[in-house]
């Protein structure tokens, strides 16, 4: 019953937050948000937050963690960029970067399966590792391609739907909805959840832990590598530092969004609804006459308000239910 009220009572919360947040800053600027062109705009960029945001809930559900998505971000538009440029293929630059990407889960994974390393202090560590490679074999170097822009990915993977909704969009609904059906549905979804709850009961279950975990780091990377993949198809070009600015945007996404720090509870719609909050402040910041450095001090407030409130309400469901039972 608690994971009932926590699953479903949490989104329903941050679409609130979501709801008041553009009713605000439709009134104090009608002008921007009742305008098309601001939700196009909010369409071509929240996906890419969004998609990462997906992956690393998984993670933080089973209680690990990813902080070297950034490096794997960047990575992954280089090998895209690199391998575009040198056989004019598309397809073979997205298949090498979603294989490096997943390589990169794949180090992740067994230096905290295999070696028991904690994920945040790995993670940090490939985090330099992988940025410093990246930044070496490009040798610190952007790679435009105009010429991407004429070929059919291009189309498909960020192009415009009638003119104004963009592709990338859809195909952040598309992983949403894979990835809530295997949450939900799957028993690789119950594992995770399992994880999460108590790792060392799940074990004794029967529950393939150290596979899970392993798949959830291969899937974070591989994810993060596609996401600088669609960045580079967007702007037809590849810079070294692609994947730092979205460290702070994905991880207020998912918190906001109701995942529990400690991992065991957490929900993809919450976490789109969190991304979708942190896609809009920057603009409704702006708009409403603020000056832009503001920007981060309201991601702070946001980010501890949403917390706080998703901690009463999940210490009041645990204690309504506790009296239930005791009462019995």
């Amino acid at each position: 019953m608690l994971s009932f009220f926590a699953r479903h009572r949490i989104p329903t919360l941050t679409a609130l937050i979501l709801v008041i947040l553009w009713s605000l800053f439709t009134y104090l600027s009608p002008q921007t948000f009742l305008h098309l062109r601001i939700y196009t705009s909010f369409m071509s960029t929240i996906p890419f937050t969004a998609m990462l945001a997906f992956a690393l809930t998984l993670l933080i559900i089973a209680r690990e963690i990813d902080m070297s998505f950034p490096s794997v971000v960047a990575l992954g538009g280089y090998v895209f960029a690199s391998l575009f440029k040198a056989t004019q293929s598309p397809l073979i630059a997205l298949a090498g970067a979603i294989a490096v990407g997943t390589l990169c889960g794949v180090l992740n994974g067994c230096l905290v399966v295999i070696f028991r390393i904690p994920s945040i202090i790995t993670t940090i560590g490939t985090q330099f590792f992988l940025g410093g490679l990246t930044t070496v074999l490009a040798d610190g170097i952007a790679i435009s391609m105009p010429e991407i822009r004429q070929t059919g990915l291009h189309s498909i993977m960020v192009g415009r739907i009638v003119d104004v909704i963009p592709a990338q969009m859809l195909w952040a609904c598309v992983l949403l909805l894979v990835l809530w059906l295997i949450l939900a549905w799957h028993v690789f979804g119950d594992n995770v959840n399992f994880i999460g709850d108590n790792p060392k009961a799940a074990e004794m279950m029967g529950v393939p832990v150290e596979r899970t975990r392993m798949l959830l780091f291969m899937q974070m990377g591989a994810i993060s590598a596609l996401v600088g993949a669609f960045v580079s198809i967007e702007m037809s070009s590849w810079w070294p530092n692609q994947g730092q600015g979205y460290m702070l945007l994905v991880f207020a996404s998912v918190f906001i969004g109701g995942t529990s720090v400690l991992g065991g509870r957490g929900t993809l719609m919450g976490t789109l609804f969190g991304a979708c909050i942190i896609g809009i402040l920057e603009a409704g910041i702006i708009s409403a006459g603020l000056a832009g450095f503001w920007t981060r001090l309201i991601y702070g407030v946001i980010i501890l308000l949403s917390l706080v409130i998703h901690s009463i309400l999940l210490k009041q469901h645990a204690g309504s239910f506790s009296r239930l039972f005791s009462s019995r």
